[in-house]
């Protein structure tokens, strides 16, 4: 079995009864029941990001479980882990005397933008051929090579969102193809897919080909909110296990969370202690879930396993009315908009758990389809850069005084955290009808 170096280490501290003149100001005196083993970088506690002991033990467990070069640990996120890939993507660029252009997916959470900002990131965004909602954002090998072939500048990296919050998951192998065919790295934002390297067979984008992505633990596996790593693959550029420390610490907190830490370190053990095996049997009960509710007539979408999506408007409903009725029977979804109802699964919810969902959706009685969809919109104008959007003075306008302005920053909260339109971008009419779509009342335009 796994050791837990973090984790004995901090219980073997707390049972010392020692006098903490130390950080945290609770003094491991018990408040929420949790304090005790809550601490500070003491000594032989190791430091996150300058890691030689006990969180560097932890951290090679981690990257032994994925099969990958280095892996970090993110106490804030994939949000961090986001920051520190560009930061590295962009270094990799400086070295090979490349411009910094990130090839980007439309449908990138907003760290990726404001990150960008931050670092003065070109963006050269993908749009979708047909754009059907806002959370999905298709690309095939097809449509990336022929973006990259006429391309005026190569970009450092193409990054992609893979699975997407519908649990659409993109064939991470032809895309890794087609980018290091041109000499193009391979950035995956994985926060919702940390569990697919350990199904029967991985999809895990790093196994897959990608040069680096990150996970959020904390959304699929059992690891307390925060928890997440950086990944980076055995064929990446030596520079990115070299300079991975620094990327993180140039954006995270020097008082990282050593709950957060404890609960990496114990998923160590967790995963190679049955996992793969527990997470095979609840995949096929899911699957069979999925095809009992098809068959019940329910539109499901994605291929991600343990993601249970519903297209609502085909049943009759729109996906807050459905959340709503889940929610009479004391199921909380994960997301709903007016499209779709999102429910995330996992091991841990038991088999119990899956009946009730079952049960719950099949005595909602279908209704007639609803016909109507998310307004289509062009391709944006742009008029700034998002760097220039971000660091101008702004002002909150009601939406439809805002047609004609240019968005100074994103305000769509998380989740989705997809914005509609992207710093630095004009507002028009067809935009408007969007924001009208997802219930947003409000925007931060340049003054």
């Amino acid at each position: 079995m796994m050791d837990t170096p973090i984790c004995d280490f901090v219980k073997k501290y707390a049972q010392s009864g020692d006098l903490r003149l130390h950080m945290p100001g609770h003094k491991g005196k018990s408040f929420l029941g949790c304090e005790a083993l809550d601490i500070t970088e003491i000594d032989g506690a190791d430091v996150l990001y300058h890691a030689y002991g006990i969180i560097k033990q932890s951290e090679d467990n981690a990257a032994s479980l994925f099969g990958t070069a280095k892996t970090i640990y993110s106490t804030e996120g994939s949000s961090l882990a986001i920051r520190g890939m560009l930061y590295l993507a962009m270094l990799h660029g400086k070295s090979i005397g490349r411009k910094p252009i990130i090839a980007a997916g439309r449908n990138a959470h907003k760290t990726f933008l404001t990150a960008s900002a931050l670092l003065d990131i070109e963006i050269a965004w993908i749009f979708p051929e047909k754009q059907e909602n806002l959370l999905s954002c298709e690309i095939t090998a097809k449509m990336l090579d022929k973006f990259l072939t006429e391309a005026e500048e190569k970009p450092v990296a193409v990054y992609i969102t893979s699975p997407d919050y519908l649990g659409n998951v993109a064939d991470i192998t032809s895309l890794a193809e087609v980018c290091h065919n041109h000499d193009t790295l391979l950035l995956v934002d994985n926060a919702h897919g940390a569990y697919l390297h350990f199904l029967p067979e991985s999809r895990h984008p790093i196994a897959l080909g990608a040069d680096m992505c990150c996970d959020s633990a904390h959304k699929t596996l059992p690891v307390l909110t925060g928890g997440a790593y950086l990944h980076i693959s055995p064929t990446a550029p030596e520079l990115f296990c070299d300079q991975a420390e620094n990327a993180m610490s140039l954006f995270a907190s020097t008082s990282p969370s050593y709950l957060i830490m404890q609960s990496l370190d114990a998923a160590n053990r967790y995963i190679s202690d049955g996992y793969r095996e527990r997470l095979a049997v609840f995949a096929e009960k899911t699957t069979s879930l999925k095809e009992r509710l098809t068959a019940h007539g329910y539109t499901l979408i994605g291929s991600e396993p343990l993601k249970l999506t519903i297209s609502a408007k085909p049943y009759g409903y729109i996906g807050h009315e459905l959340s709503e009725l889940l929610l009479k029977n004391n199921i909380v979804c994960e997301f709903c908009d007016p499209d779709f109802v999102v429910m995330m699964l996992t091991p841990e919810i038991g088999n119990n758990a899956l009946e009730l969902i079952e049960k719950s959706l099949l005595v909602i009685a279908p209704k007639a389809p609803i016909s109507d969809r998310m307004p289509q919109m062009a391709n944006p104008l742009k008029k700034l850069t998002p760097r220039e959007a971000l660091f101008t003075q702004s002002k909150t306008l009601p939406i439809h005084e805002c047609i004609g302005k240019v968005l100074a920053s994103p305000t769509v909260s998380c989740p989705p955290a997809i914005p509609i339109v992207v710093c630095g971008e004009v507002i028009d009419e067809a935009a408007v009808r969007i924001f009208e779509y997802y219930r947003i009342e409000t925007c931060n335009v340049i003054e």
